[in-house]
């Protein structure tokens, strides 16, 4: 019997160089000018609101609008240093441009995210300059984590005066930007020219495959800095709780995309013909879409509530099924049965009780599949961080935080994937970063005690 339909190579350089385009095509200046003109630059704009890092939507896009590309840039910036990424890879659709007064039936929102990317690219593709080093404060801040939280809040630092010393358990900056993130939405390297500009401020120290638990403990970088922000996000993968779930065939969603996202050669990396994709939030579609563009030729993903439950956006949905994908609701699995010529999945159908609780029903369907990708979500690493996530305050395992993004701990901040109430958007991270950063150089000017 022939073994899983597992190999590389099932399209051509052309075709995965087509399929791994550009998902969004940045505006040309006519475009970028008819598309600004549609703002009405509200004066309350709902559109600010729903940003979560508090850009100014409306004058940025007044900027655009008389050609002034740079100073919108730098509304932006100020707000959200990853504005570049997150003009990429930001759910728009549920946040400003569902905000926007323009969307209503007869209209459609203003396209911010495109207009967003039209500002900030130019910083990127030349290496601009707009921020500096704050005057020397003399403090030290140690920041655990390369990703956007972490990177959000050293640049934040550095801009008010302090040095900061960034250690990552990854070989490269830039976290899920980096390693996590479908390789059709940030191309030619984005994430680091990114990191890259981020950097270049000035006063911040990177020591990379340093990991938090491993390399370095958290009483060791409390002694040695003046204050601790933490932003290591989530490196443990969610267990579906199922016999055989470590067998060959089951693949960690997250480990594909970023084998894919730094693989130099997409063709050559190995993708089943048939792929069974559990989850359904952003990490699904994007392992899923992927596998589809490499050459998979059937691809269903597989969740346990309906469309409307689903982490992923309308539009991410959307995408899955435009490019071949079948998302297959109601449905938990609860068997898996590794064979020679595949893995042979079992689902049980559910319902929602009266009080919205889910239920497992009887009914079972099975499916079989070369390749099934786990995209169940993530959680703390508890083999390297265990011990030190347990000495701090935590609510459904991740860490707990006030409103300035301080822990229980006196002189650690934290913020992004790894607090609890995330929503583990780049955006929101970002704000944390920022948020924490303010805060972290508020107290060490004040030295007053954390917590009061």
């Amino acid at each position: 019997m022939a073994g899983p339909d597992v190999k590389s190579g099932r399209l051509s350089a052309d075709e995965i160089a087509r399929n791994f385009a550009d998902l969004h095509p940045p505006l040309s200046r006519p475009e970028a000018l008819i598309e600004a003109d549609r703002c009405y630059f509200c004066f309350d704009a709902p559109c600010t609101t729903a940003c979560p890092t508090d850009i100014d939507i409306p004058a940025f896009i007044q900027k655009i609008r008389s050609d002034n590309v740079k100073g919108s840039a730098e509304t932006i910036l100020r707000e959200n240093i990853f504005g570049g990424m997150c003009a990429r890879v930001c759910p728009t659709e549920v946040l400003c441009e569902e905000a926007c007064v323009r969307n209503v039936h007869e209209d459609k929102p203003v396209n911010i995210g495109l207009l967003q990317r039209y500002a900030t690219d130019p910083v990127f593709d030349t290496n601009q300059p707009i921020f500096t080093r704050g005057t020397p404060t003399g403090r030290k801040v140690a920041v655990v984590g390369g990703g956007p939280a972490g990177l959000a809040c050293a640049h934040r630092l550095t801009m008010l005066g302090n040095d900061v010393v960034v250690y990552s358990r990854d070989r490269k900056l830039g976290g899920l930007n980096e390693y996590g993130i479908a390789a059709y939405k940030t191309i030619n390297d984005f994430a680091q020219r990114e990191v890259d500009w981020i950097l270049a401020i000035g006063g911040i120290e990177v020591h990379t495959d340093k990991a938090l638990g491993v390399d370095i403990g958290l009483d060791e970088l409390r002694a040695e800095y003046d204050a601790v922000f933490l932003g290591f996000g989530l490196g443990g993968i969610n267990s579906l709780g199922l016999d055989n779930e470590d067998a060959s065939g089951i693949v960690n969603a997250v480990e594909f995309i970023a084998a894919l996202r730094q693989a130099d050669d997409k063709s050559a990396l190995p993708v089943g013909r048939r792929v069974i994709v559990i989850g359904g939030g952003m990490t699904a579609i994007d392992v899923a879409v992927q596998c589809r563009r490499l050459g998979s030729e059937r691809v269903d993903i597989v969740y346990r509530r309906g469309a409307d439950q689903m982490g992923a956006s309308r539009f991410e949905q959307d995408l899955a099924q435009t490019n071949g994908v079948s998302i297959r609701l109601w449905s938990t699995p609860v068997g898996i049965e590794p064979r020679d010529d595949g893995t042979r999945v079992t689902f049980a159908r559910t319902t929602l009780d009266d009080d919205g609780k889910l239920q497992q029903a009887s009914e079972t369907w099975s499916a079989k599949a070369d390749i099934v990708f786990k995209a169940v979500g993530q959680a703390l690493d508890r083999d390297t961080l265990g011990e030190i996530a347990a000495s701090i305050g935590q609510q459904h395992g991740k860490l707990i935080v006030d409103a300035e993004r301080r822990t229980t701990i006196e002189g650690v901040w934290a913020g992004g994937d790894c607090v609890f109430g995330h929503d583990d958007l780049t955006v929101t991270a970002v704000q944390d970063g920022k948020l924490a950063a303010i805060s972290i150089d508020r107290h060490l000017r004040a030295g007053e005690p954390d917590n009061d």
